[in-house]
This record gives structure tokens, sequence and C-alpha cells, in this order.
């Protein structure tokens, strides 16, 4: 039996996987996917929300200001990548001043910590000059930032896999229901397995959980967003993560610059009715690069170098869902977190993981190390760096992924890690190996060889994203030939 399962492995999953650790328990977390960080974690903005646009009062309001000021220790104890880029969100009409004071005024309602004010065109355009001529003002945020969403996922994971949480993949959970003595009982792919506490944090299907649980009714609805990414050559363009005025919609089409030096354009928003439609469309892209030349009218589409479509779990309430219902106690929810759903992932991992402790009665864990650090990445290295890192491992030395200068040695600690990557996303959202200009038109091969070694599996086997999405149908790739 465990003390706390939880269902999903996304950031917020994750998250509380780790905070739970600072307690002596026996979590369990169940992800129903070949790999942690498949959902919508792996596909947003990647943006550290300042935390003026969620309506004052709301748990995302309250949790986003609280998320945000978390991620400096984030980076410092997981070796997380994070800027503090700031955002700017613009308008391009002067009769739209006054929508720009009401985000003012609730970024200061909400506690927005850092520089919060409005910028006239003549500042705006000497940070962004490639902004396009019909911006009139932005707001300036200077707590905005920027990270890696998988990065963070990842990180959290092998953190709390290495203080003892377990972590069990390709478990999809079917039913969850109370026994006669208070437990909890979970049926998975996996197995059945019995805690005394829940965690629902699986992310679209999170209705569906508390729904059997519970009379209180949740219902989510995916809305889609698709992105285009723009080559590195491109950084530098924008400074800022560049905001559109938000809709009812949502935070609208942004030109955003990430933390490896690309830049995202997006997302669009359409509410539909598959959780697992992660289509990109013809009119939905159309509609991306549209409203992104209004930001930035000489948009590069030749710097194009792939597209994605990310689902949010919008729910019907227009907040965030979370803690336990009133008929279902020591089941947790963590439902219905869209955007600011990044940004308030620490906070809410954080919030959960004490309220679990406090109904549960865990005693702290001295022996919890919040320490973890990232893969020595090559590209990042000076000469002597390299030149060392060759000496102590001579697999550093040969370079698998040309476009962002990854090594076989990365590749295969990315395998060897925590929650090491089974599969051939995995390794790319672990390593970048296959995310630059090419597409993994060149690595594809070499990582493939490299996972049926690690995994013992043969290269027929090896997946792109676990299931049936087998890459091969057969397999030319000799020594003689690598040689």
């Amino acid at each position: 039996m465990y003390d706390v399962i939880i269902i999903g492995g996304g950031v917020v999953g994750c998250g509380i996987a780790r905070e739970l650790m600072r307690h002596k328990a026996r979590v369990l977390l169940l992800e129903k996917t070949n790999d942690i960080c498949n959902g919508q974690s792996k596909a947003n903005t990647a943006i550290i929300h300042g935390g003026y646009d969620a309506k004052p009062g709301t748990l995302k309001a309250k949790f986003n200001v609280l998320g945000n000021a978390l991620f400096d220790s984030l980076h410092e104890e997981l070796d997380v990548p994070v800027q503090w880029n700031t955002s700017l969100v613009v308008s391009f009409r002067q009769e739209d001043h006054c929508k720009l004071e009401k985000l003012l005024q609730q970024g200061k309602d909400n506690g927005v910590r850092g520089e919060l004010r409005i910028i006239d065109r003549q500042e705006l355009r000497r940070r962004e000059p490639n902004i396009g001529p019909e911006a009139k003002e932005a707001l300036l945020v200077g707590a905005g930032g920027i990270v890696c969403p998988y990065e963070l996922t990842i990180a959290y994971a092998e953190n709390a896999a290495t203080n003892g949480a377990e972590f069990i993949r390709n478990a999809e959970v079917s039913k969850v229901s109370s026994l006669p003595d208070g437990r909890w009982q979970v049926d998975s792919s996996a197995g059945t397995f019995v805690a005394r506490a829940v965690v629902n944090a699986a992310g679209t299907y999170s209705d569906v959980f508390n729904n059997m649980v519970s009379a209180r009714k949740v219902h989510i609805r995916p809305r889609r967003g698709e992105y285009y990414i723009l080559d590195k050559q491109y950084a530098g363009a924008f400074h800022a993560a560049m905001f559109q005025l938000p809709t009812s919609m949502g935070k609208g089409t942004l030109i955003a610059p990430t933390v490896d030096g690309t830049i995202l354009v997006g997302p669009t928003a359409q509410d539909i009715d598959d959780k697992e439609d992660k289509r990109t469309t013809a009119q939905g892209l159309a509609t991306a690069l549209q409203q992104g030349r209004l930001t930035w009218p000489n948009l590069p589409t030749r710097g194009f170098i792939t597209t994605f479509s990310g689902l949010r779990a919008t729910g019907n309430t227009g907040d965030f869902v979370l803690g336990e219902p009133e008929d279902a106690p020591l089941f947790f929810n963590c439902c219905a977190v869209e955007s600011p759903g990044l940004t308030s992932a620490p906070a809410i991992a954080k919030w959960t993981a004490e309220q679990i402790s406090m109904r549960l009665e865990l005693p702290e864990n001295p022996g919890f190390n919040p320490r973890r650090k990232g893969i020595a990445k090559f590209r990042d290295m000076d000469d002597s760096q390299r030149a060392a890192a060759i000496t102590k491992n001579g697999d550093y030395g040969r370079v698998v992924c040309r476009c962002e200068t990854v090594t076989e040695a990365e590749i295969r600690e990315s395998i060897r890690r925590p929650v090491g990557a089974r599969d051939v996303d995995g390794v790319k959202r672990r390593t970048r190996a296959g995310m630059g200009r090419c597409q993994a038109g060149f690595c594809t091969p070499r990582t493939v060889q490299i996972l049926a070694e690690e995994l013992g599996i043969s290269p027929l086997e090896v997946t792109k994203f676990g299931g049936n999405s087998r890459l091969l149908a057969d397999w030319l790739f000799t020594e003689e030939y690598h040689g």
C-alpha cells in the first residue's frame, strides 16, 4: 500500500511527487503513456507569467503570483534554465488604452512582483525594434520570464525518484474507487494499487477522475493551440515575450523567445471535443501566422523549422479546481489547470503536498535532497571543458545531433537517468537531439541504435513516442556502416 498515488506525469504531477518527498511517504506516480511530460506540459508557450491577466481573487491569480516567485529557487536547486526577459502586452489601437489600464490594475491587485507599468510607443520601439508599425503602447511586466517546460518536468521527476518516489509508465488508469476503510483503489493497465490518498493531476482527463468519485462534476473541454517554431538564426529578434491584448479565448497569439534560442509563434485557440486531437491544421497555422504578423510584420516564414499543437485543460468554472471535494476525502484535485498552469505549477505542487502531509500526518524527511544536476551539455562547454569531458568519457567525442551539438554521452545518460528516456521523443526532450533545423533528419538512426543498446531491445522495437509508433520496418544499420 502507498501513502499517495498520483495520476498523471505532467509538470503538476511530477512537482507534487517531488514536494511530497520532503516527507516520509511512499509515493507512486502512474503515467498512461511511455514517458512523463507527454501531455500539455510538453506543448505550451513556456512562459513564466507575471500574474496580471487572471481575475483578482481567483485561484489562477493566487497561484500564478506564488508560482512565479518560486522559479529562482527551482533554477538553483534543479538546474533548470530560467530567463527573466520581461513580457510586453501590446495594444494596437489607441482606444484600447483602458484595457491596458485594467490589466495594470489587475496586476497590482494580484500582487505582481517587480516592475509593472504602461510604456508608450517610443519606449516600446526602443525595446523591440521589430515590433509592427501599428503598435501603440504596451504593458511592461518585469516579472515575465521563460522556462523549458519539459526540462522542468523531467527535473521534478528525477529529483522525486532520487528521493524515493516510484514511477510507473504505460499505466493508464481506468478506475478510481473508495474502499470501505477509507483508502483509495486505483485500477490501471499496470495493475491495481491502493493508497491512503490520491492526487488527480491527469490534465485534460482530470474531469473524468473527479467525476468518478464526486457528485460535484467538472467538465473539461480541450482547447487546442497551434504553433510555429523559428530557427535559432533569428534569436534576438525579440527580447521580451510579445503578447497581444488577451481575449475571452486566452492570452492570444504571441511571439516568444525560448531558453534554447528558438522563437515560438502562437498559439491559436480552438475548443474541441477530442482529448487526443493534437493535429496541426492549415486553417489554424494560417491564423497563427496572420495574427503573428501583427506583432512582427516581417516574420520570416523561411525560418520555420516545425509546427506543433498542444491541448489546454479548459474547465467549465473558469478557474483551477484544486483540493479535496467535500464528498471525496483524501482525493486531491489538480483539475482544469490551464494557463497560467505552468507558472502556477510549482505553487500548486507545494500547496497540494502540504495539504496531503497535514491530512496524513506525514513526518518530515530529514534525508530529502532538493538538488538535481542536469546533463552536462556539450554545446554549452568551452574548448577546455569539452576536452576534459572527452577525456573523462569518450562518448562526448561523438556528436550525434549536429544541429544541436548533442553527443552520444548525453543521449546515453538521458536513458540511464532516473525516469529516463524510453523512446526517441524522450531523448529529444532530455537532450534536444532532433530539435534543430533538420528536425532529426540526420541523428535519428544513431539515436535509435543507442536506445536499442541501452534498453536491450531490437532497433525494430524502438518507438518515437511509445505505443505503435515504431520507426523501422527493417534494420540495415551495421557497425561497418557506422565506422
